[in-house]
């Protein structure tokens, strides 16, 4: 029954990136051939109007097929036909209803918590590290020259340190502070190093508009984790071995299920679909990020790329997209089957 709620869960999320290409394709005037959830052969498929919606049996993504898109087309309802500003909107429109969906988790689950976290200091664990160069009442600003918004952004710039020593922006007395070396105890975990957090912080009662802001600032942060741990694996600092595709996410969703209450669950759905929203926008072959730089580039050039050599590119991103989509579930599954 998790295994389930799980896939239909991760359906939920392609659904709802699906729709965002549908919606505005049709405000767009833009002929939809096909609107599909999964991939491979068809499982249910009905033809309403001049869209065929189906149902197909791998539960790893989805597409809407447009109308001269990949292809040459002399109708008049083509992708092509669009001028270049509505195709953006069009491409952009998935990933931006996942950073949406994203933030409509989040505002449920701030206005299911009766205080919002702040980022000022409120209390220190015993024997503190920080405490030598923090004090009670310091609003934190920064750390290691990330801004911090919210709590999460305090907490996601120190779990990514990896040596116990981070520089600090604080407010004390009124007063900013630059702190150099603010030094943090550290344990090892799973392998890597990662920093004790030894103190904690106020929570406030917000108005109405207060938790919509927090909601705002908590995706945000969401966004910039996401964005960080991209350029960790670009950098090396994590490897292909430690990403996860729909086999893992499955997984994580299924455990949320079965070992967390509700708000750990719609904390973990949060991530993955503003994790989906992010990578998508990516400038890379094949994503709609990728397609989004060749429509910036027509509209600098003022006509578009040749439609073929495009497709060739795309084509190429899509067989490196699937090599690396095969590579990761080989990783899930040996870490399903060993436990790791």
């Amino acid at each position: 029954m998790s295994i389930l709620i799980a896939i239909l869960l991760f359906g939920f999320m392609i659904f709802f990136h699906e729709l965002g290409h549908f919606a505005t394709a049709k405000w767009a005037g833009v002929r939809v051939n096909e609107f599909s959830i999964g991939m491979g052969p068809k499982i249910i498929s009905k033809t309403f109007g001049e869209t065929d919606y189906s149902l197909r049996l791998f539960p790893i993504g989805g597409f809407v097929a447009m109308e001269g898109e990949d292809e040459e087309s002399e109708d008049e309802h083509r992708f092509m036909a669009c001028p270049v500003w509505k195709r953006i909107i069009i491409t952009s429109a998935g990933a931006i209803m996942n950073l949406i969906l994203g933030f409509a988790v989040i505002f449920v689950l701030t206005c299911g918590q009766p205080l919002v976290g702040t980022t000022t200091i409120a209390s220190f664990a015993e024997n503190a590290s920080s405490a030598d160069y923090l004090e009670v009442n310091d609003r934190i600003l920064a750390v290691n020259g990330e801004k911090s918004g919210c709590d999460y952004d305090v907490v996601y710039s120190l779990i990514r340190d990896t040596d116990g020593v981070v520089s600090m922006d604080i407010l004390r007395n009124e007063e900013k502070i630059h702190l150099d070396e603010v030094v943090f105890d550290t344990r090892e975990l799973n392998g890597m190093t990662s920093i004790i957090l030894d103190f904690s912080i106020y929570g406030e009662e917000p108005t109405i508009l207060g938790r919509i802001g927090y909601s705002f600032r908590w995706t945000w942060s969401l966004i910039k984790l996401v964005w960080h741990s991209l350029g960790d694996i670009i950098s090396g600092e994590f490897g292909i071995s430690q990403l996860s595709g729909p086999i893992g996410v499955t997984e994580t969703i299924s455990d949320a299920v079965q070992t967390t209450n509700y708000k750990g669950l719609l904390l973990i759905l949060a991530i993955i679909t503003v994790n989906l929203g992010v990578f998508n926008l990516l400038p890379l072959p094949a994503l709609d990020g990728g397609r989004i730089f060749f429509m910036v580039i027509e509209l600098f050039r003022g006509k578009p790329i040749n439609q073929k050599v495009e497709g060739i590119i795309h084509t190429v991103g899509m067989g490196l997209l699937l090599l690396l989509m095969v590579v990761v579930a080989y990783n899930d599954i040996v870490r399903l089957i060993t436990g790791g």
